[in-house]
């Protein structure tokens, strides 16, 4: 259930970040949901191969390097998923970072509370 709700907030928080950014263009509500899950998708298959393949560049760049990689997970959504565009990499790149804080914004009350004191 807590991942259907993460995939929901995910796809607000996709129509949040398209209407705020002028490079980045989401057909209709239905479209976010499906780019909401494609991103999971991707997040969990392609970008742990990425991450441990680039690992020197990374090290190199001090991690800067996983916003490239973020960048084109988004490009390869907007590759997969009709009715989703990304204009350019410095526009799935700005997608990725505001797209990240406004899930995490949005997806407060979902965490878990084993931190508190009983």
């Amino acid at each position: 259930m807590k991942l259907f709700f993460r995939i929901i907030i995910s796809a607000i928080s996709v129509v949040i970040t398209a209407y705020l950014l002028p490079g980045i263009h989401v057909k209709d509500l239905l479209t976010s949901l499906i780019v909401a899950i494609v991103l999971a998708l991707l997040n969990g298959i392609v970008r742990p191969i990425l991450i441990i393949l680039t690992i020197p560049v990374t090290m190199l760049t001090l991690g800067f390097f996983l916003l490239v990689i973020n960048a084109l997970m988004i490009i390869l959504a907007g590759n997969i998923v009709p009715g989703f565009q990304v204009d350019g990499f410095w526009w799935a790149l700005l997608f990725s970072v505001i797209l990240s804080l406004i899930t995490s914004l949005l997806g407060v009350g979902l965490r878990d509370n084993k931190s508190e004191v009983k």
